[in-house]
């Protein structure tokens, strides 16, 4: 029996149409990154994402603690709460700051966070082994967290004028920038504080890479860091415990190993989805700052492997944008603060979750964006606000805004009376 045309092609078909559904669908994907303003919105989404997804969170993980310090489950909700309310307008005003007032703020920014660091060496309070936390009545004050942000703007101010005036020289890129991150990353140590001091570190090598540091002077500071990590280690019999329980926390399971170890039960036991929104169990008195620095292990815990990776690929989205600016954009300055944002947020992130996940020592530093503190998100914030800022000054970005209208703010500015709107376009 004969079969027709038709009938011999229709099987290649068949086998063919997956590869072109996926080619199809790349070739959207592409067409949609391709647009001014894709980087804007990726930064938007995942900081959106991200921060609801901690909202949400912080209630969850802190309900059980909150409920027998304060007599209420909603009291560190409320707090990080208010921080948020406070820390996505203030987003929003960094977003539309220009670059220049970037540029200009990280010198008092840096300024005052060595001073702030120096009153907590006085009149700090230590807990967990770290003197972090400056308590003024209701607020808490951890002043390292701000002086990531003004050491990414001071530095990348610093060695964009370094660039303007020609060629680098090796020596050239180390001062003053090399000084000040050591001031920096001696006055977090004194504190007690390794992870700060890690995340200040990936600051400064990220600002050396962009600026193209020679490889060389890249191996030797990682030795460096090694050894002086090592001495960290050795000084503080804490630290030696947190390694000792890092490489096989089950061997003191209710003592140095007790937090690792509650975090990887915690993880085990959500499985692929988890077994609940607010069902947790270890965030019952069994698991240490489950709200703060092992949040991770709740949102294993509650919404299972599918959570946990949903994160992962959030914030894996938001440093490819914090990545795309750098590399879109001309100025030297704004490459170098883009990029050295990336490896702040991402790096603490990474920090973050290999701790909970066991592949890290505990390092005692929160999950960007989702953990409980208000010291940690509003500068997180901020500092997203600039990239939104820097992504705007992406090739064809303003034409696309300026062709959108106002958006949202802006008509509900219009509408209070405090900014009038001609031709679809918001004037000030």
């Amino acid at each position: 029996m004969s079969t027709s045309a038709e009938e011999r092609v229709r099987p290649a078909r068949a086998e063919e149409s997956p590869q072109s559904f996926l080619r199809e669908q790349l070739l959207a994907l592409k067409e949609l990154l391709d647009k001014p303003l894709a980087t804007y919105y990726l930064i938007i989404m995942c900081s959106a994402l991200l921060l609801a997804l901690g909202l949400m969170m912080v209630l969850s993980a802190s309900s059980i603690e909150a409920l027998n310090k304060t007599g209420s489950p909603f009291s560190w909700f409320i707090k990080q709460s208010l921080s948020a309310a406070i820390g996505v307008p203030l987003m929003y005003v960094c977003s539309r700051l220009p670059v220049k007032f970037f540029r200009w703020a990280g010198y008092p920014l840096m300024a005052l966070s060595i001073i702030a660091l120096v009153m907590v060496l006085f009149v700090g309070s230590a807990e967990w082994g770290a003197q972090r936390w400056i308590y003024l009545g209701p607020l808490t004050i951890q002043p390292s967290e701000p002086a990531k942000l003004g050491l990414a703007l001071w530095g990348a101010d610093l060695l964009a004028r370094r660039a303007k005036q020609g060629r680098i020289e090796w020596r050239q890129m180390l001062l003053p920038l090399l000084p000040g991150t050591a001031i920096l990353a001696v006055m977090v140590m004194l504190g007690s504080d390794l992870g700060t001091t890690l995340v200040l570190f990936m600051i400064f090598l990220a600002l050396l890479w962009v600026v193209g540091a020679p490889i060389k002077l890249f191996g030797g500071f990682m030795a460096l860091a090694v050894l002086a990590a090592v001495i960290a280690i050795k000084v503080e019999p804490y630290r030696t415990a947190r390694i000792s329980s890092f490489l096989d926390p089950w061997a003191d399971a209710q003592g140095d190993g007790y937090q690792a170890v509650q975090g990887q039960i915690a993880i085990g036991s959500g499985g692929w989805f988890g077994v609940g929104l607010g069902e947790s169990r270890q965030k019952w008195s069994w698991l240490p700052n489950s709200e703060s620095d092992f949040i991770f292990a709740i949102i294993g815990e509650e919404l299972g492997l599918m959570g946990t990776l949903t994160v992962v690929a959030l914030f894996g989205l938001l440093g490819y944008a914090g990545l795309r600016v750098a590399i879109r954009v001309n100025d030297a300055f704004t490459r170098l603060a883009a990029a050295a944002t990336v490896a702040w947020v991402v790096g603490q992130a990474t920090v973050n979750m290999g701790a909970v996940l066991g592949v890290l020592p505990i390092t005692g530093i929160p999950l960007p964006l989702v953990s409980y503190g208000g010291s940690s998100l509003l500068p997180t914030l901020a500092a997203l606000g600039m990239l939104l800022s820097f992504a705007r000054r992406e090739p064809g970005a303003r034409e696309a805004l300026a062709a959108r209208g106002p958006g949202p703010a802006a008509r509900a500015l219009s509408w209070l009376g405090l900014r009038r709107t001609t031709r679809g376009r918001a004037t000030r």
